[in-house]
């Protein structure tokens, strides 16, 4: 069926022999084609001319036509073969190789048999041999890929652990670790590196050469991890180039789960020297570097967020970017624009060949045309775009789909087959399984194709008919294209994070619009650096403003309280999403019809999203009217919220995760923090710092005199001079009032112990700051993680007196069994308080400390079991909840 189009070169718009959709048209531009000679007709159908040298083929141009239309049936025929080879490299990876060459030899004999069978009774048969033969090679593919990881010396010796000195060749970007929290301590960052074994010895051994996959961790400590330019060690392994070869002496150890693309994990120890080199980097990979670091340099200048975000977005560079922007990010929906992906190369090649909307209609609008580059010349220069591309942002997943269905596409623009741009995403999914079938089973290839694929089908038809419906087309288009990648890709994102955003679509279509100036301008820069550092900083700071933007809406989103919803993990909670996005779209159809309905729907999912306070408080109960104390669920640490007026508190301790205390203050409505006193200085309870720190006011911060884990008091400080908050320590004999809430410091002594107890942790915890706290006739004794050497000092200290019989007892270091059961009972308390996390490794709380308590009499409430533990009421009328 031929498109009712009007003929490019004809002023009169009359259909005619030659246009590329007209009667005369090529085989090419026919859905499904013929093989006619070039010129000659169909029955009935007149002759056509030879299109002369150099003129393309659609359309009887030099340049191409000016408005080609391109409608019809999709062409799907390479989608079956692209999904067979797909799912085929995902099962047969790691099967043993027997398997694998049945599966081949299989799909060849089944391929030779319909061949072969009489031609009547094959009327399918091209497309199912084409099938089996994309089968075929997928597997052979894949085994080839899954035996490396099982090949040569380097498995061994790795379930043996064995020491080695080894020589790699670095196959990726080395990248730093997110410092992380283990129990009380914080795991210093580590550099990844993934590389290429090519050469193992072992000691006393002889040399091996071979060619096996690993991934190498540096250990460098927290010196030299805090920035890519800080300090020596970290900084000489983060400069590495791929393609460097390097020798290290390794402990190697199996990888963490089966079915891994590496063979092995070598742990390397950083010393003072750097890594030995054996050879550099190749000269493609120096000029990426060149580049890389030019755009590093040209936005040292700007803003945090800015600095952070504009290498992201052009080279998916993200060293810069904090944990807290990462998570703000992760919580609206917005990590894939730190993800180089399709987006950026596909605004490289709008310069080129014009808007990306009018692609299907293969409109021309870019600098090609009006330098008149014939499209053929347009092509090849949109390739040379896409090698660089891969090299210069590296050839992750997102990367490498990108650059091969954007060179399918060209390659369909250079030859004039652009009926359809299915078959391009077809062919690149299925060229890109048979070059690294690893790719079958990575999460962001899926969501690489999914995404890509809701553009191309769902999005212009929900396009269509909100247009139809009288949305501005550009409006459509981005309302069309935000929602249809949203609906496609949630149910695989939910069994990554366990987590639903409500506000994605908003966020990414009010980020859309920068995204676009800020990829561009990052690029000129880019490309500036090397050659002249100043116009390469204006337009580096040109392009922050747009990468500022962007930040900002990412902060906005996730403060909002209802921004994600919790949903169930898995491929169980992704069909459960699935099936409610499907009948949340089917009610959309009908609901679209009724502009009120639409409305109290939007106003619904408005207040779902920012849930006011008092509707918030009505609604949830939470927290309780006249809320004293909060004891916020923070896992395996401790955090506390002491009401200090309206908006207003003193919290103390920060837990060990900063997304999570700040959800519990934002829940509390607390703005305003005039005091954080961390209690001592191990992880888990001031790894989460900078959450309280985030868009409030804090009048100060107060510690333990004990500065110890020293890597964490000096967290401590950088948050504090960060924020410009002074920092000052705490000692028994202080009083401080803030509005109804005054509190005394009984513990420390001005020289707290500092020699830890046998048995215990001692030191740090035995220097806890303890705090006496008077509000609206309570008493709330906080003992931070004080172990029994120091309760029994607190016991026979001036303030002991004032302690006995408290209201309520937040119970030390998370109800471990170290406790002075004496002291216990000496406090009897009314309501004791236990912050510990779920299925903790710890045991904690202990069965003796939680059966000592409920024997004075106390109420024991704990937020692994209940949640976030509110106190209210006052000293007669002492009342509990939880959220």
């Amino acid at each position: 069926m031929s498109a009712d189009v009007r003929h490019a070169d004809r002023p009169d718009g009359l259909r005619g022999p030659g246009g590329p959709s007209g009667p005369g048209a090529g085989a090419e531009d026919r859905p499904g084609g013929d093989d006619r000679p070039e010129g000659r007709g169909g029955p009935g159908e007149p002759r056509t001319r030879r299109p002369r040298a150099g003129v393309h083929a659609a359309s009887g141009h030099r340049l191409g036509a000016a408005r080609p239309r391109q409608e019809g049936p999709a062409d799907l025929r390479l989608v079956p073969p692209a999904l067979a080879a797909w799912a085929t490299a995902a099962l047969v990876l790691d099967v043993p190789t027997g398997w694998a060459v049945g599966v081949v030899t299989g799909a060849l004999l089944l391929a030779g048999a319909l061949l072969s069978a009489p031609r009547r009774g094959r009327p399918r048969a091209p497309v199912a041999v084409a099938l089996l033969l994309c089968v075929a090679a997928s597997a052979a593919s894949a085994a080839l890929y899954g035996a490396d990881p099982r090949r040569g010396p380097v498995p061994e010796l790795a379930r043996r652990y064995a020491t080695v000195t080894a020589e790699v060749e670095v196959t990726g970007d080395p990248r730093l670790t997110r410092p992380r929290v283990r129990g009380n301590r914080a795991v210093p960052p580590t550099v990844l590196i993934e590389a290429d074994v090519r050469r193992v010895t072992e000691a006393g051994g002889t040399a091996v050469t071979t060619r096996t996959p690993v991934l190498v961790l540096v250990d460098v400590g927290e010196q030299g991890a805090r920035s890519r330019t800080g300090p020596a060690p970290a900084a000489r392994w983060l400069k590495l180039l791929p393609t460097t070869r390097l020798r290290v002496t390794a402990r190697l150890s199996p990888p963490r789960k089966g079915g891994d693309r590496i063979a092995a994990v070598l742990r390397v120890r950083a010393g003072p020297r750097p890594p030995e080199s054996l050879a550099g980097p190749s000269a493609a990979q120096r000029l990426a570097g060149r580049l890389r670091a030019g755009l590093r340099a040209a936005t040292e200048d700007l803003s945090a967020d800015a600095r952070a975000l504009l290498p992201g977005l052009v080279v998916g560079d993200t060293a810069r970017v904090t944990p807290e922007l990462e998570e703000a990010f992760k919580e609206t929906d917005l990590t894939h624009t730190l993800a180089v992906s399709g987006a950026n190369f596909t605004i490289v090649l709008a310069l080129l060949l014009g808007p990306p909307g009018l692609a299907p209609r293969a409109e021309r609008r870019g600098l090609a045309p009006r330098l008149g580059l014939r499209l053929r010349t347009t092509a090849l220069l949109g390739a040379v775009l896409a090698l660089a591309f891969v090299v210069v942002c590296r050839p992750d997943p997102s990367v490498l789909r990108a650059a091969a269905f954007g060179s399918v596409a060209l390659l369909a623009l250079a030859t004039g087959r652009r009926r359809s741009l299915l078959p391009a995403l077809a062919t690149a999914v299925l060229l890109l399984v048979l070059y690294d079938p690893w790719l079958a089973r990575s999460y962001g290839f899926l969501l690489s194709v999914l995404a890509t694929g809701a553009l191309l089908t769902i999005a212009p038809r929900w396009s269509a008919a909100l247009r139809r419906r009288r949305v501005p087309p550009r409006l459509a288009e981005a309302l069309a294209a935000a929602g249809a990648a949203q609906a496609v890709c949630a149910p695989v994102v939910v069994v990554l994070s366990q987590r639903v955003s409500l506000v994605g679509v908003p966020c990414n279509l009010l980020a859309e619009f920068a995204v676009a100036p800020a990829t561009v301008l990052g690029f000129a820069a880019l490309a500036t650096a090397p050659v002249a550092m100043p116009p390469a900083k204006s337009l580096a700071w040109c392009g922050g403003w747009p990468a500022e933007w962007i930040a900002g809406i990412a902060r906005t989103g996730a403060a909002l309280p209802g921004a994600g919803l919790d949903w169930p993990g898995g491929w169980a909670g992704a069909a459960l999403l699935a099936l409610v996005t499907v009948g949340v779209l089917l009610a959309g159809r009908r609901l679209v019809r009724h502009p009120w309905w639409c409305g109290l729907c939007a106003l619904l999912l408005v207040l779902v999203v920012t849930q006011p306070p008092p509707l918030a408080r009505v609604i949830k109960g939470w927290p309780p009217p006249g809320w004293r104390m909060v004891m916020c669920d923070v896992g395996q640490g401790d955090a506390l919220v002491l009401a200090a007026g309206q908006g207003t508190a003193v919290v103390v301790d920060a837990g060990p995760d900063p997304h999570l205390v700040d959800h519990c203050l934002r829940s509390l409505g607390v703005t305003r923090v005039p005091l954080v006193l961390l209690t001592h200085f191990h992880a888990d309870h001031v790894a989460g710092l900078p959450g309280v720190l985030r868009g409030r006011s804090v009048g100060a911060i107060e510690t333990t005199g004990l500065e110890e884990p020293a890597d964490q008091a000096e967290f401590v400080r950088r948050q504090a001079a960060a924020g410009r908050i002074p920092l000052r320590h705490a000692a028994a004999g202080e009083r401080r009032r803030s509005g109804p809430l005054s509190w005394q410091v009984v513990w420390p002594p001005p020289s707290p112990p500092a020699t830890p107890a046998p048995g215990t942790e001692g030191g740090p915890n035995d220097a806890s700051v303890t705090l006496l706290v008077r509000t609206a006739g309570l008493r709330l004794l906080l003992l931070g993680d004080l172990e029994p050497p120091a309760q029994r000092e607190l016991a026979r200290s001036p303030a002991a007196a004032a302690l006995e019989g408290v209201d309520v007892l937040k119970v030390a270091h998370h109800g471990s069994a170290h406790q002075d059961f004496a002291f216990l009972r000496r406090l009897a308390p009314r309501l004791a308080l236990i912050s510990c996390g779920e299925d903790n490794t710890y045991g904690h709380p202990a069965s003796g400390t939680l059966a000592a308590l409920r024997a004075q009499g106390a109420t024991l409430l704990r937020t692994d079991r209940d949640g976030a533990v509110a106190v209210a009421g006052t000293g007669k009328e002492l009342r509990v909840a939880g959220e």
